[in-house]
């Protein structure tokens, strides 16, 4: 398994943040690969678009192409920020900035040989850059504020359990793997990696909208781990309108997105209504037996009871008999 060593300095400044970058090339995995059910709706609608812009720039497509392995991602794509919660532009610099022939080593960490295109182009930084800005302003700027509040939303639960749980509390539910270990150790996934000795570094945590938990860094002294934010993603598959009319709107969107233990700052997030709002419907789903809750550090997480799971699924379409 690969691991984190970590010591006293290192967790102590450790930070939590977003990274319009990460967020980016997180969007770009799923645009290339199978995807989650509650992103299909998102991918849906960008996946045409995108699959056209490889199809114009050879480029690009080859980028996308060999910088993407089963358990390991071309380092140059994947550099954590400076500082929490930059713009875009200012996280490209250094991408930009890269010679060539940094490119194609990192690229062949990943896949080899490489086609002619990448051993035969210039300006790959560049290249790299204009397709991950092409992908954000495209796919992802115009529903960033919200995605943003729910990032927020993520980082500021997470954080308050520190002071009452620990590091153990804080990574719990990072990931599937993710788990502290004790003595700085900080358990990451199963890969087969040596252990990364952080110790004295800077550690950030970057929330984002991903399929998994990943690791980048920024060496010699910068590391980051990206983990999934909690809560249901901005493309959540709408309400069934008979749901609709049983509990009304708001409510039944707050019932289908506690399909897993969520905090009401995250529903506030990904709603967009007042937290009294979110915290009448929530006593009055919880009290009809559609939501069970329990505190977890200074939050209260919902979730669907078993009665409340078989209210918001959805019905199976009659299908007619030969």
């Amino acid at each position: 398994m690969s691991e984190f060593l970590a010591d006293a300095d290192t967790l102590a400044n450790a930070r939590f943040g977003t990274s319009q970058l990460t967020e980016t090339v997180s969007a770009l995995k799923m645009l290339r690969a199978p995807t989650e059910p509650w992103y299909r709706a998102w991918k849906d609608a960008h996946v045409a678009a995108f699959q056209d812009q490889l199809r114009q720039n050879p480029v690009w497509a080859a980028i996308v192409d060999n910088a993407f392995g089963r358990s390991w991602v071309a380092d140059f794509i994947t550099v954590p920020p400076l500082e929490p919660d930059q713009v875009l532009a200012d996280e490209l610099e250094l991408m930009i900035s890269l010679d060539d022939d940094d490119i194609r080593a990192d690229l062949s960490v990943v896949r080899t040989p490489l086609p002619d295109v990448l051993l035969e182009s210039t300006g790959l930084g560049g290249q790299a850059a204009e397709l991950l800005t092409w992908i954000w302003t495209e796919t992802i700027e115009p529903e960033w504020p919200r995605r943003l509040r729910l990032l927020q939303a993520d980082i500021m639960s997470r954080t308050s359990r520190l002071s009452e749980h620990g590091w153990s509390g804080v990574l719990e539910g990072l990931g599937p793997d993710v788990r502290w270990l004790g003595d700085g150790r900080i358990q990451i996934n199963r890969w087969d990696y040596p252990v990364t000795d952080i110790r004295g570094q800077d550690l950030m945590f970057i929330a984002a909208h991903t399929r998994g938990v990943n690791v980048s860094w920024r060496k010699p002294d910068r590391f980051a781990l990206t983990y999934p934010v909690s809560g249901i993603f901005a493309g959540a598959e709408p309400q069934t309108e008979p749901l609709v009319q049983l509990l009304g709107r708001n409510r039944a969107r707050i019932l289908v997105e506690a399909a897993n233990p969520v905090s009401t700052t995250v529903l506030v997030a990904t709603t967009g209504l007042s937290p009294a709002t979110v915290s009448d419907h929530l006593r009055v789903l919880t009290d009809a037996g559609l939501l069970e809750r329990r505190r977890s550090g200074r939050s209260v997480l919902y979730w669907q009871s078993d009665t409340g799971r078989r209210v918001a699924r959805r019905p199976t379409p009659n299908r007619r008999r030969p």
